[in-house]
């Protein structure tokens, strides 16, 4: 049950980094806002991990640095499948991956789900697809986006990489407290940084982006600080597919303050969301 509200927290901080990084991103380019929330979210791990306890030496390096590494590949590839391809199919598509990969190798090495909890976890997996379905997927000059080889490319390399970022976290020795996960933000920071000076985007945003790419670096690290203790406390299946609903956040956050208007797909999928969450809580308990 532990593991189930925290997850829920990564999934609710994710979510709103996500929407205030979106308002940034709308004043910057993304890269750029990238440059002050993973570095920040480093800063802000830096912090608190001493308080944490642990340490990280020898083979448990690993793990947290191919995380990290594969953190960094997922946020840059998914932009780019975003910049050139149509919304509607790479955000499902991605948000499929991102949820399916980790439900499904917790499953296969040995995680044993309760029959409510698997209905629940593959209820949300539907649910992160809906929610993250965009309306609209043309280009301001009104011409169709086309899912080009690369954008496939793009989209199915970002979803692996964010489900391998999950399932690499989870293999992080547990006495490491929080050194793990620094590691793993720093060497992302670092590769998103190495990419930023390549394509000539090392610049930092001007004072308004600038603040909220900050906000989003102080949610980011609370988010990853409650995901890996979900993913200590309990299942990778179960800890992995309730973060993976924090679009419905960024969905209801951008109905509320923005006043965006949500399609049917969405609303199903918060309604689903709703759903998959009692389910699994239940099914948790009952376990």
């Amino acid at each position: 049950m532990n593991s189930v509200v925290l997850s829920l927290v990564a999934a609710l901080g994710y979510g709103l980094s996500d929407f205030v990084g979106g308002l940034a991103a709308r004043k910057a380019p993304v890269l750029r806002v990238v440059l002050v929330t993973y570095p920040l979210g480093l800063a802000g791990l830096l912090l608190v991990a001493p308080m944490a306890g642990g340490g990280l030496h020898g083979q448990g390096m690993l793990p947290a640095v191919a995380s990290g590494i594969a953190n960094g590949l997922a946020v840059m590839w998914f932009y780019a499948a975003l910049a050139t391809g149509p919304m509607n199919v790479v955000s499902p598509l991605t948000a499929l991956l991102v949820a399916g990969i980790p439900l499904v190798f917790g499953l296969v090495t040995g995680e044993r789900l309760g029959p409510v909890t698997i209905g629940g976890a593959l209820l949300a997996v539907v649910a992160v697809v809906l929610v993250s379905r965009e309306e609209r997927s043309a280009v301001d000059e009104g011409d169709p986006v086309k899912f080009t080889t690369k954008v496939a490319w793009l989209t199915v390399g970002s979803g692996l990489a964010f489900g391998a970022y999950f399932v690499l976290l989870d293999k992080i020795d547990p006495g490491s407290g929080l050194w793990g996960l620094v590691v793993s933000r720093g060497a992302a920071s670092l590769l998103v940084l190495l990419f930023a000076v390549v394509t000539g985007q090392s610049h930092l945003p001007g004072r308004p982006a600038l603040m909220l790419a900050a906000s989003a670096g102080v949610l980011d690290t609370v988010s990853g600080t409650s995901f890996l203790y979900a993913l200590r406390s309990g299942l990778l299946s179960i800890a992995s597919v309730l973060t993976a609903l924090y679009p419905a956040i960024t969905v209801l956050m951008a109905r509320l303050v923005l006043g965006e208007r949500t399609g049917r797909a969405q609303r199903v999928g918060l309604a689903l969301a709703a759903v998959s969450v009692t389910l699994i809580t239940g099914g948790s308990s009952a376990a």
